[in-house]
């Protein structure tokens, strides 16, 4: 999956790389769509528990949003074949209430709430981000970045991103460029 899209593998392809017979495929997922959504979920979930670390003992909203797109962009350069899986997986999971975006949906509410962003990031605050998040994702895994390549552009779209949610130009900046210097000292995964 990381190498094609799920429409351009057969099934028989799939069943004979796990080992089982076609008809257990279809016990557990009614066709090549939901396996990949499948596969796409439990990826996300992987990045998700790396975010969660990271943003342990984080409290600022704001800040928490930036950790998790640093966790993105870290995770489309350390493990670039799961990523792609990912992105190319997650049919319908933008919806604002979907449960993967549970922590997004937190901190663009505590942002809102504490007038730190724009009261419209309530209703599409979730879907801002995440477009935000896989698109640069794809664009570090097309374009092969280095990590000071994908750190530069790290802080190019999180000074926009924070920008256009309405955080104040000052602080926008200092977020991202802490997120860049942040990206920039990892060697190994992030965590």
């Amino acid at each position: 999956m990381a190498q094609r899209p799920i429409d351009a593998i057969p099934i028989d392809d799939v069943v004979a790389k796990a080992g089982v017979a076609k008809g257990s495929f279809f016990n557990h997922f009614a066709d090549k769509a939901s396996f990949a959504a499948a596969v796409a979920a439990e990826v996300r979930a992987e990045m998700e528990r790396r975010v969660g670390e990271a943003n342990s003992n984080v409290s600022d909203p704001l800040a928490r949003l930036v950790g998790g797109m640093c966790v993105a962009i870290e995770f489309a350069l350390t493990d670039r074949k799961q990523a792609i899986v990912m992105l190319r997986g997650l049919e319908w999971s933008t919806a604002r209430a979907h449960p993967l975006n549970s922590g997004i949906l937190a901190d663009i509410d505590a942002a809102v709430a504490k007038g730190f962003i724009r009261s419209e990031a309530a209703n599409v605050g979730v879907l801002y981000w995440l477009a935000l998040c896989q698109m640069t994702m794809i664009n570090v895994i097309e374009r092969r970045m280095s990590r000071i390549d994908a750190s530069a552009r790290l802080r190019e779209v999180l000074l926009l991103a924070l920008a256009g949610l309405g955080v104040k130009c000052e602080k926008a900046a200092e977020l991202a460029k802490d997120a860049e210097i942040r990206m920039l000292k990892c060697s190994q995964k992030f965590v």
